[in-house]
């Protein structure tokens, strides 16, 4: 019995030393092991069934290989993206909720739509918005053209009847001339304005990050804490099971435990299982485009990461969702990480409407 209870202790010992090895690694250590190839990072922490795909740099959007031959659309849709006579109060703009200088969002829990109406959930960033299958929180939209027209006939956003908005743009001399620049005839209609306008926002991306910089080869990019955190985030916190690739999400939806009563990505499939799904936002400049979740509710990074960290989630949270554990310290780190992810919008020049 002696000797069976010392084997049993030394294997404890084995297993607690393994464990304890892998989680804290001096950070020299882990700066010579993430200054490899990606292909020689560690093995990230992913559940069975999840086709992630390694973090990387920022990629381009692909309209930029396009951007000579389609110079003149992208103009257009920059103009009609800022101008507010689409809506009916000519007061907003596809702009008022994504403005350039705050990486494209408007910093509110929820947007202000026409007369003061609030809208149902919180503005998400447009950058990178060419990389999704489906547009919107809840991905009612297929695509970014789709996506243009709902916010201007929406009653509590832009509040528009489309013929109304013909009538005006076609009434504008300035706009015939862009459309004929843009489409080779002055014909002004919705398909067209739509176009534009989702030519225009594929060209809308993040800016690099330090991060982008250190797997540029720029090794002093990041700090020791920044790569505790990259390490952490691809191992013990779990978070490349739906933030992976390098634009920090699998293009899915999930239960995120955060739903408070919105059915989600159910309205769209209407089948049960995606009830209270929603999209997984790229987490690119995540600590510049508060507030967080498809309703602005929250609106302290810190505490979403220690919600992830130990909370139980409810009955139907994705089964993805663990509490990972992370230590004061830990979360620390994994938020400084965020933040080296995180870049300053790139600089824009506001257009001048026609009239």
């Amino acid at each position: 019995m002696r000797k069976l209870l010392v084997i049993v202790s030394l294997l404890l010992l084995v297993i607690l030393s393994v464990s304890f090895t892998a989680v804290i690694i001096p950070a020299g250590n882990l700066r010579k092991i993430y200054s490899q190839p990606a292909s020689a990072w560690p093995k990230p922490f992913v559940d069975d069934g999840v086709e992630w795909k390694e973090l990387g740099i920022l990629p381009a959007s692909p309209a930029e290989a396009k951007r000579d031959s389609l110079r003149e659309i992208i103009e257009l849709g920059k103009i009609l993206f800022f101008d507010p006579r689409l809506s009916s109060s000519g007061k907003i703009s596809c702009a008022s909720c994504h403005q350039p200088e705050l990486n494209w969002t408007d910093r509110k829990e929820r947007s202000v739509g026409h007369e003061g109406a609030i809208t149902k959930r919180n503005a998400p960033t447009i950058q990178n918005s060419w990389f999704y299958h489906r547009l919107f929180w809840d991905g009612r939209s297929r695509n970014l053209q789709d996506q243009a027209f709902a916010p201007i006939v929406s009653e509590s956003e832009m509040n528009s009847d489309m013929p109304d908005v013909m009538r005006k743009l076609r009434n504008i001399s300035g706009y015939r001339e862009l459309f004929k620049k843009a489409f080779g005839s002055e014909e002004i209609d919705p398909d067209r304005m739509t176009e534009a306008i989702a030519v225009f926002e594929k060209t809308i991306v993040s800016g690099k990050s330090r991060f982008d910089q250190f797997l540029e080869g720029d090794k002093k990019a990041l700090s020791n804490s920044e790569i505790r955190g990259l390490h952490l985030f691809r191992t013990r916190a779990r978070c490349i099971n739906c933030h992976y690739g390098p634009l920090f999400s699998d293009n899915s939806f999930h239960n995120s435990g955060f739903s408070n009563n919105d059915a989600g990505y159910y309205k769209v499939t209407h089948k049960d299982e995606d009830s209270a799904k929603f999209k997984t936002p790229s987490l690119r400049d995540v600590t510049k485009t508060g507030p967080w979740m498809h309703d602005g509710g929250m609106k302290d990074l810190p505490q979403i990461i220690s919600r992830y960290s130990i909370a139980r989630f409810p009955g139907g949270a994705d089964s993805l969702l663990k509490p990972s554990g992370l230590s004061a310290r830990e979360q620390k780190d994994l938020l400084n990480f965020l933040h080296a992810i995180s870049a300053e919008p790139l600089p824009f020049k506001k257009p001048v409407l026609p009239r």
